[in-house]
């Protein structure tokens, strides 16, 4: 394995043109991220399999890290899983702050992750049934197409109001002690995009060197072998009830 480099010196890969039906449907329903007082993301590892040796958790919230000048990334991966179409994209951020009863305080390396789910990506015009956000606990969050839900004093947004065209917005803000960071859906508009990488288009040497780089027990990549299937059974299926979303996805 290489030994890790300065988090902004790490090469991101060029999105590639898409080819396969997944590869197309990745790059069509590529979420926007907007950033609110936190970390931007970076590429986490070259072509040649280096890995970013991150930031240490001190100093300003987006300290040294409001963007790299060789350019972000994100990176996807896709199957079936419970009979939908599960495209995960994830991004990388060289350390994870946000506030606390003592001040601000952080860690070296963070990852986040949304999994945009859909009927077939084979269709002529696919729909997005779904979208859920990893937490920082390790779970994950998740919003359904249907009726929205409405308690006595409000209800929640219709879900097309977070779908721009066909890209989900997202949102990674700094939250209190309690919250740490975050990643949701959001209905502004002032995200950016990232060049997309596939599982499949990373190099091998590339592929190793990330899915052995230990980024610590709250930053493990989301989308390697080790981790993918299990992140999207963490999927609350029953939660946020949509009849919809019900009928192509057993338990909903």
């Amino acid at each position: 394995m290489n030994p890790g480099i300065g988090h902004d010196k790490v090469q991101p890969f060029p999105q590639p043109d898409p080819a396969t039906v997944s590869e197309k449907a990745a790059v069509k329903f590529k979420p926007s991220l907007q950033i609110h007082g936190a970390c931007h993301p970076y590429p986490a590892v070259n072509a040649v399999g280096e890995t970013s040796d991150g930031l240490k958790g001190t100093g300003e919230l987006d300290g040294h890290c409001k963007g790299s000048g060789l350019g972000s990334q994100v990176y996807g991966r896709s199957g079936w899983h419970k009979d939908l179409w599960a495209i995960m994209y994830s991004w990388y951020f060289p350390k994870d702050m946000h506030y606390s009863m003592i001040g601000i305080r952080g860690r070296r390396h963070d990852w986040v992750s949304t999994v945009v789910w859909l009927d077939n990506p084979a269709l002529e015009k696919p729909k997005i049934l779904a979208v859920s956000t990893s937490t920082t606990n390790g779970e994950y969050d998740i919003v359904k197409d249907g009726p929205p839900s409405c308690g006595r004093w409000s209800s929640d947004p219709p879900f097309t109001v977070y779908i721009n065209g066909t890209s989900p917005m997202l949102k990674y803000r700094t939250g209190g002690a309690s919250a740490g960071t975050s990643l949701a859906l959001t209905t502004e508009r002032f995200g950016e995009f990232q060049d997309l990488v596939m599982w499949e288009q990373l190099t091998e040497e590339a592929r190793g060197p990330l899915s052995e780089a230990d980024f610590g027990e709250k930053a493990k990549v989301p989308f390697i072998d080790a981790n993918f299937n299990s992140n999207l059974e963490a999927v609350p299926v029953n939660a946020t009830h949509s009849s919809t979303f019900a009928s192509h996805f057993p338990g909903g």
